[in-house]
């Protein structure tokens, strides 16, 4: 039996069996306080009965107006534990809380090569938005999609009309900082 519970400071020295995949995004520990501090009720682990540590969902609620959305920022699942309908459990974790915070969307950036990943997200309900370029940093750059996902307050569905041209990492930090997103 899984039992999804908060994440705490006590867990940052526990889940490096998480954090080893390479498709997994690791920040250093101030990144990862600075959530728990700043958004607790967004950071959210599923432990297994022996206390291993089997996944974690990591997000925000950030924007302004309509804007307003909740943001997954780190989820994954130990490779030993996957295909088990975890991301799953986690994502609709994360998507009840932003419900409850009145958000209008949920939003993650996926690496554009992670078509397992695209693939759980799509059939969770998550469209393509937007594709980022450049957005993650590396040996090779590589682009990403910004993937959303409609919440009712949204009732027009007009965070999730999608965007047809690439943008620039640039481009959206500039829209992030003009558009009071933080």
């Amino acid at each position: 039996m899984t039992t999804l519970r908060p994440f705490t400071c006590d867990d940052l020295f526990k889940f490096n069996n998480v954090n080893f995949d390479p498709l997994t995004e690791t920040y250093g520990l101030s990144f990862y306080t600075q959530y728990l501090a700043r958004w607790p009720e967004f950071f959210q682990l599923a432990e297994s009965p022996s206390g291993q540590i089997m996944g974690y969902i990591m997000g925000k609620v950030e924007g302004h107006m309509e804007n307003w959305h909740g943001h997954v920022t780190a989820l994954t699942v130990s490779p030993d534990y996957r295909r088990l309908g975890l991301a799953a459990l986690l994502m609709n974790f994360l998507e009840d809380i932003s419900e409850k915070k009145r958000a209008y969307f949920v939003d993650l950036f996926v690496r554009k090569s992670n078509k397992i990943a695209i693939n759980m997200y799509t059939n969770l309900g998550y469209i393509i938005f937007r594709t980022i370029l450049d957005y993650y940093s590396g040996d090779q750059d590589e682009d990403a999609y910004d993937m959303r996902k409609a919440l009712t307050r949204d009732t027009e569905k007009k965070s999730i009309i999608p965007y047809t041209q690439p943008v620039s990492k640039r481009e959206l930090r500039h829209y992030m900082e003009n558009t009071n997103y933080c």
